[in-house]
């Protein structure tokens, strides 16, 4: 599942190449109805994230690990933090 997780996420249709503004990211929640979204909030605190104009980016990286912990309803680990 990882594997197509991170396809998904990393191959994702983005107005910057950089990552994912706040629209897209709803969009590739919306499809899944089931993740545990304060997992998912829990990892995407404090990560880094840039900003383009007055677009807030959110790595690919770190989508990526927010899905993963909300999907498996987990908490970020040690080694996924950044």
């Amino acid at each position: 599942m990882k594997n197509k997780l991170r396809d998904l996420v990393y191959n994702y249709k983005t107005k910057y190449k950089e990552g994912f503004i706040d629209s897209e990211i709803e969009e590739l929640l919306a499809k899944f109805p089931n993740i545990n979204m304060d997992r998912y909030y829990d990892a995407m605190m404090g990560n880094t994230c840039m900003l383009i104009g007055t677009d807030i980016i959110r790595y690919h990286c770190d989508i990526l690990v927010g899905l993963c912990c909300g999907l498996e309803n987990r908490e970020i680990t040690t080694f996924e933090w950044d």
